[in-house]
């Protein structure tokens, strides 16, 4: 929807945003994220804004890319002043296609603009093949203390569906190499409920998860999103649809195998070997905090205005050489627009939501259906149980 301001006012585009969004930014957290759209192929299920060098074109590129980053954030420091960057994560893509040196640049610029807290959460994600035990280490000189893992299967037949350029065992291994290079957190990722993935291939993947000595877990149903090449093959009847059943028995899986190991659930698709390794980025995310994304397609939140930067990396590039603001549109949330989402957000968490922040008529049937923890509803909170994290979504559906 097209935002605007409390006295009917458009939302800007400028770079700036309303004092009645600035006033207390930061208060509740503050994040920030570098989007980097680099990636050396596609997979075939991915619909990130992400491109490969065949589909860059001109005005852009690796070598560069730091530097057009950092002239956003000049932009940023000049319309927000937060307290201080409690997290950072560098997303994609692959930021690993980046030189260390230039993650550590735009790092230190941050640190530069808005300083970063003295136990700021500093994470990059990585595609396995991408890192080595020098780049790590290198990394960790600059100051990343937190790194997340695209592993999603042990399983080369698997790796081969999704298209993952990894061999089945890289991931773990180049998480033992992040922990010898001093990360004090490491996450590996899975996809479950891909075509030809059986019940033996999932449990080895997360044999090897355990076995590779992580301290966090992210594990998510694969989503088959048009335009993608695995919904075109899917389509076509070359590989079959991903199945509700089964993608229920991995969850169920995935949790028996990571409660023995010492996992915690604390979001319904991540699980933590204790509190201090949970994704503290995305626990801003999910309770509301601001955030600044830097990078072409990035999503920022500050004091309930959101806004998106342009898509492409040229078109960004571009504006930012031409010393405007590379967002591309705006929206005010209404207060109601912000409690649908705060519900959609905290009631997949652990931790869950107060019971007087939703439709009591849905909690109470979620309640008999055993989808609501008996006892923390009579505390006066709404937290799921294991069927109910089953079926988040439509309890979410039924409490909003």
């Amino acid at each position: 929807m097209a935002g605007a301001l409390p006295d009917g006012e458009p939302v800007p585009l400028d770079g700036s945003l309303p004092a009645t969004a600035t006033a207390h930014v930061g208060k509740d957290g503050f994040a920030v994220y570098v989007h980097v759209p680099f990636c050396a192929s596609r997979c075939g299920y991915c619909d990130f804004n992400t491109y490969t060098a065949s589909e860059l074109g001109g005005g852009v590129s690796r070598e560069t890319y730091a530097e057009t980053v950092l002239q956003e954030l000049k932009l940023a420091r000049r319309t927000i002043d937060p307290a201080r960057v409690d997290t950072v994560f560098f997303g994609g893509g692959t930021p690993t296609l980046l030189d260390a040196d230039d993650l550590g640049r735009i790092l230190h610029g941050i640190d530069d603009a808005w300083g970063l807290a003295p136990d700021a959460e500093i994470t990059t994600e990585a595609n396995p093949e991408s890192v080595d035990p020098d780049y790590l280490r290198r990394l960790r000189g600059h100051g990343f203390n937190r790194i997340s893992l695209g592993m999603q299967s042990a399983a080369p037949g698997v790796l081969r569906i999704l298209d993952r350029k990894h061999t089945a065992g890289r991931a773990p291994q180049a998480a033992v190499e992040a922990r010898e290079a001093g990360f004090e957190h490491v996450n590996l990722d899975l996809i479950y409920g891909t075509p030809g993935e059986t019940a033996d291939d999932f449990a080895t993947s997360l044999r090897k998860v355990v076995e590779a000595g992580v301290d966090h877990v992210s594990a998510y149903a694969l989503i088959v999103e048009d335009g993608t090449r695995m919904a075109a093959r899917m389509r076509r009847g070359e590989i079959p649809y991903p199945s509700d059943d089964v993608a229920a028995d991995r969850y169920l899986a995935a949790e028996a195998a990571l409660s023995e190991a010492g996992f915690r659930w604390y979001e319904v698709s991540n699980w933590a070997t204790s509190d201090e390794a949970r994704c503290r980025h995305n626990l801003l995310y999910w309770t509301g905090a601001d955030w600044w994304g830097l990078g072409p397609g990035s999503h920022s939140h500050v004091g309930g205005v959101r806004w998106w930067n342009v898509k492409h990396p040229a078109a960004y590039g571009k504006r930012l050489l031409d010393g405007v603001s590379p967002g591309q549109g705006r929206e005010l949330l209404s207060d109601e627009d912000r409690h649908v989402e705060d519900v959609m957000l905290r009631v997949r968490l652990r931790d869950g939501i107060a019971l007087d922040r939703v439709d009591p008529v849905g909690a109470k049937q979620a309640l008999a259906n055993g989808l609501l923890d008996p006892q923390a509803y009579e505390s006066g909170r709404l937290v799921l149980t294991l069927r109910g994290r089953l079926l988040a979504d439509a309890v979410i559906r039924d409490v909003v």
